[in-house]
Order: C-alpha cells, then sequence, then structure tokens
C-alpha cells in the first residue's frame, strides 16, 4: 500500500540553521507546488533524548516530554534553546515505558493544568501538574493502567466535548485488550478529574498498542495502532467500538463482531505512533517506517509516504496554533540511529 509519491500538500519552510513491538519497526490548493530539493523543515530544537508527549500552550509555545530522562520541556514557538519545566519525580522508565503522553488541559486558562501519560513504579497513570507552580509536582488524576516493558500505549488528546482521551497498550498481555475489566489494550474516556463519562471509562476495547489520537473537524477520533506481525492500522473510532485485536490483525471484522481499520501498512512501513489532523489530512509519524504518512480523510485507503528516511524515526506529530505541523524525530531512543543533532524538533508548512 506503500505510495512513495511527491508530497504534493506540504510546502516546507526554509530551515533556520519491529513488528511486535516499536523496533518492529487547511485544505490544500487546486494547484499544489512540490516542494524543491532545496526545501526542508525548519528545525526548532536539537538535543533533546527521545522525545515522545507534544502538545502546545495558548502562546504558542510547546511542551515536550522527554521518556527516558522525565523531563517536561517548553519550546519557544519561534524554536530555540529548550528550557526544562519539570522533571516528573514518580516515572520510572524502561524499555517503552517512562514520561509518554502530553496534553494542555481545556481549561488551561483558568487553571494552568497539563497531563501527563506516566510510567511509574506498578502502573501507568494519568497525572497532571499546573505550570503555575510546575515544581509543586503532579497530582494524580487516573492510577491502575497495566504497565509492561512494551505496549504501554501513552498518548492523550483533548476531544471536542472537553473530555480527555487516552491510548493504552496490551503491555504483551494479549487477554487484556478484550477484557472488560482491564485498562490494558483500550482507548480510554474521562473527565478532567478522571472520571468515567456515560458510566465506563473504556470508550473502546480490542486494541494492541495506541499511540496516535487526533480529532477531525466532524468530531472523528482517528488512532494509530501497532500491529504484530503484518499490519499496522488507523481506525476510526466510536463508542463502543471494538477493533479486533488479538482475533484480528489488520482488515477483517471476525464475522461482524469487529470494525476493520481504515487503512494498513506492512509493518516494515509505519509503526505508527503520534497523529494530527491538519485541512484534510491526517499526518502519522512511523518510527520503523521512518517516514511521515499523510492520510487523506476523504480516501483514508490511499495514504502517502513523506520524508522517507531523511530524518530517521518520527514519533509524534501535532497541528500548531499558527497552522504549522511540529514534528518530533525519536532516534536516541534504543533503536534509532542518531546524528549529532537528534532528536529534533521540526516545524512544516501546510497549505
Amino acid at each position: 500500500m506503500t505510495r512513495r509519491a511527491l508530497p504534493l500538500l506540504l510546502v516546507l519552510l526554509a530551515g533556520c540553521g519491529g513488528a511486535a513491538t516499536e523496533s518492529a519497526a487547511p485544505s490544500a490548493p487546486s494547484a499544489p507546488s512540490a516542494p524543491s530539493a532545496s526545501d526542508a523543515p525548519q528545525v526548532l530544537a536539537t538535543g533533546l533524548e527521545a522525545p515522545w508527549g507534544l502538545d502546545f500552550l495558548p502562546d504558542g509555545d510547546a511542551l515536550v516530554t522527554e521518556r527516558d530522562r522525565a523531563r517536561v520541556l517548553r519550546i519557544p514557538a519561534a524554536g530555540g534553546e529548550p528550557v526544562e519545566v519539570l522533571e516528573v519525580a514518580e516515572a520510572d522508565p524502561a524499555g517503552e515505558g517512562g514520561l509518554l503522553g502530553l496534553a494542555v488541559s481545556p481549561t488551561y486558562d483558568s487553571d494552568g493544568r497539563v497531563f501527563l501519560y506516566v510510567t511509574a513504579a506498578r502502573d501507568n497513570r494519568v497525572v497532571s501538574f499546573s505550570m503555575r507552580d510546575p515544581q509543586a509536582g503532579t497530582t494524580p488524576v487516573l492510577t491502575g493502567i497495566p504497565k509492561g516493558t512494551i505496549h504501554n500505549g501513552g498518548r492523550i488528546a483533548v476531544g471536542p466535548d472537553g473530555n480527555l482521551y487516552v491510548g493504552t497498550g496490551d503491555v504483551g498481555e494479549r487477554s487484556l485488550s478484550q477484557d472488560p475489566d482491564s485498562l490494558g489494550g483500550k482507548v480510554l474516556r474521562m473527565t478532567v478529574r478522571g472520571e468515567p463519562v456515560g458510566g465506563s471509562l473504556v470508550f473502546s476495547r480490542g486494541h494492541r498498542n495506541v499511540q496516535g489520537l487526533a480529532f477531525d473537524a466532524q468530531g472523528r477520533l482517528w488512532a494509530t495502532e501497532f500491529g504484530q506481525n503484518r499490519f499496522d492500522e488507523v481506525n476510526v473510532l466510536t463508542a463502543g467500538g471494538n477493533y479486533g485485536w488479538p482475533e484480528v490483525e489488520g482488515a477483517g471484522t471476525g464475522g461482524g463482531r469487529f470494525t476493520a481499520p481504515v487503512t494498513t501498512w506492512d509493518t516494515s512501513e509505519a509503526s505508527p505512533s503520534g497523529a494530527a489532523v491538519l485541512g484534510d489530512a491526517l499526518y502519522v509519524a512511523a518510527l520503523r517506517g521512518q517516514r511521515l504518512w499523510q492520510v487523506p480523510l476523504a480516501d483514508p485507503g490511499s495514504p502517502t509516504a513523506l520524508y522517507e528516511g531523511e530524518y530517521g524515526r518520527l514519533r509524534a506529530a501535532a497541528a500548531a496554533p499558527d497552522g504549522s505541523l511540529w514534528v518530533l524525530t525519536s532516534n536516541r531512543d534504543g533503536r534509532g540511529d542518531p546524528v549529532r543533532e537528534d532528536d529534533r524538533v521540526l516545524r512544516l508548512a501546510v497549505r
């Protein structure tokens, strides 16, 4: 399904300066121009260590988490030296766990809160801290999510309903994904206080390892999911939906019991992590695939591969307040081949 096509929907700003795990490996104009060979993303920051989560403050500055150093960093909207905001003491980094996803509160203007997904000593958990006093530390929001050395999920997204949506993984225990009493292998939905919405924390189940969550203008929730040996997935999630793992990997509904993905890739092409909707496309950061996937919302079965092999492993993609797309590399996560500037924060202009 790979399409190694020219990235016709991206115009880049000039620069200012495995299958079973992650190692398994506004609208476009009518006649867009492909970037020339001299075009390159703007490098906003360098020297990060395995950045993972990314979201934006109202002033346009970004917050980024570092998985293994358990730090929250602030990066100016125009780029520059990252400034440490907080080191999360309760984080217990190991394998694919550590300080993972991040989301700025929908009520940030009144409370200054930021949510984090943290692998702690005994569980994965959602916590919050205040940007008004980050050194006061974190406050638990939801605890008891299963943890492991692999498949911890970790992405947090704020929905148009003001609730938090959290992707979790099966932590290598396949049965958890279909277990209604487990928080593993699910997408969870909760209020900003950690309370269930509609009587249950479980929004959808049957997931292997969800690391990308993004809402489109219609309010649909798109999710990226790591496959095992054959197929990675993009799913459009609905409340109560079951997406098949471990009974189905890739296309298939299990005789109508499950919802099929809207697109799939061979695991060598993707290992999809963070995702963002910008304009009429979903952008998916690929780890093993070492590319940025552009998935048309109107035709998700026809994705385009961008920047294949140019920046190594890509961990996160997020839409910035100015309409650009920010992307995190992940070459210092123990599975990449870092260059001197890694890891980097890249800015791409989309039109």
